[in-house]
């Protein structure tokens, strides 16, 4: 075996271990992030909450996480990867125990504000795509961020398991479990991750280097197109709970199963997001993933029945939303300067969440409880997504492998 081809095989090696490690805290931080999405019906029923002040609740880390990422995204180009999932995972766990305490204690405003707080758990997205990427040669990138971004399907394990582990082990017990995963995640990350040979702190102060990716036109553009990708997956994962109860009248756990499902769908498609824009650039992937939106949102408006007509709606719905996280990133990964990745990650990663926290809300206030339809929070999805197709289409020019 030659000195290079061994260095290669490390090389390899490192990338294959680093990208499951992140992919691995992203995934524990995420359900971390969702653990008050699928209890929301239980709150409702506990605090007789109407459906705004539900939206709310379900919506509140949402909000938290995605402006944070702005932050955490700049600190990673100073601290590195390796550091910051530490930190940030340690720095859960007692948000995460401050939710169940809420939850024993009935009160909504202590909810709100643990809902908040919680919302760091969200921010770990905005690190690991730097951290990825300087891993990876440009021509992967799209597979290493795909890959790394189905760490969002954390959300599908926390509405599949968080209703069954209240239902087994108990409501207190169950968020102790989380922290308890949090903090082993944490030890893991701290003692075998390392940052790629390739990274370098940047030593500048935060925020000329945020001002300077707010500068850059490819942030605002891609921030859009992914506040109508990954902000559409968020705001479906963290309110179809409640969407499945209230049009199809589906107890907790029959509702979590599906919004799990819903979730690995997403997962699943997102790395093929990236793969697919490798091969045939960011922009067709993007477009596809937003038409088909267009189209699934008006179907979903017609109450499809159950299971299979609304079950394969669901599903297309989620396969369009990852396709389209998949690709938007892939064209970050492309586009940023390599010395702005960090920053242009939090400040799109952050419109990408901002983008999931408006739709529960809107759809809270325009349910219409007497015929139990969302027609109206639905059909301004569609526009949404039609808006963000044709500005995929003509609104963005010239960029890297298109």
């Amino acid at each position: 075996m030659t000195t290079d081809t061994a260095a290669t095989r490390a090389t390899t090696g490192s990338q294959s271990i680093n990208l499951t490690l992140a992919t691995l805290a992203f995934t524990i931080s995420f359900w971390a992030w969702n653990l008050i999405g699928p209890l929301g019906v239980v709150y409702t029923d506990q605090l007789d909450l109407s459906a705004s002040q539900k939206s709310i609740l379900v919506a509140i880390p949402v909000l938290v996480g995605s402006l944070g990422r702005i932050l955490t995204g700049a600190l990673t180009d100073r601290f590195g990867g390796r550091l910051m999932f530490t930190v940030l995972l340690v720095v859960t766990i007692p948000f995460v125990l401050l939710v169940a305490a809420a939850g024993r204690l009935a009160s909504y405003p202590l909810l709100l504000v643990a809902g908040f707080l919680l919302g760091v758990a969200g921010t770990t997205f905005a690190v690991g795509i730097p951290f990825v990427n300087a891993w990876y040669d440009k021509s992967r990138r799209g597979f290493a961020t795909g890959v790394f971004g189905a760490g969002m399907g954390g959300t599908a394990l926390s509405a599949f398991f968080t209703p069954r582990f209240v239902s087994w082990f108990g409501y207190v017990a169950t968020h102790v479990v989380i922290a308890v995963a949090l903090a082993a995640t944490a030890a893991v990350c701290w003692m075998f991750m390392r940052d790629s040979p390739r990274w370098v702190p940047s030593h500048d102060s935060v925020v000329p280097k945020l001002a300077a990716a707010a500068k850059l036109p490819i942030t605002w553009q891609l921030g859009f197109l992914y506040a109508a990708t990954f902000g559409g997956f968020v705001a479906f994962s963290t309110y179809l709970p409640t969407y499945l109860k209230d049009v199809y009248d589906f107890d907790l756990q029959a509702a979590g199963t599906r919004t799990a499902g819903f979730a690995i769908a997403a997962v699943l498609a997102r790395p093929l997001g990236g793969i697919l824009s490798d091969r045939f650039g960011p922009r067709i992937i993007t477009v596809i993933s937003c038409g088909g939106a267009v189209v699934l949102a008006a179907w979903m408006i017609t109450t499809p029945p159950v299971e299979i007509p609304a079950g394969i709606d669901f599903v297309l719905m989620a396969i369009c939303m990852g396709l389209g996280s998949g690709s938007v990133f892939s064209w970050v990964a492309q586009a940023a300067p390599a010395e702005r990745v960090g920053s242009v990650t939090g400040i799109v990663g952050a419109a990408g969440g901002v983008g999931g926290f408006f739709p529960p809300l809107v759809m809270g206030a325009t349910y219409d409880a007497a015929t139990h339809s969302y027609t109206t929070g639905l059909a301004l999805l569609a526009v949404f997504a039609a808006g963000a197709m044709v500005f995929t289409i003509f609104g963005i020019r010239g960029r890297p492998a298109d």
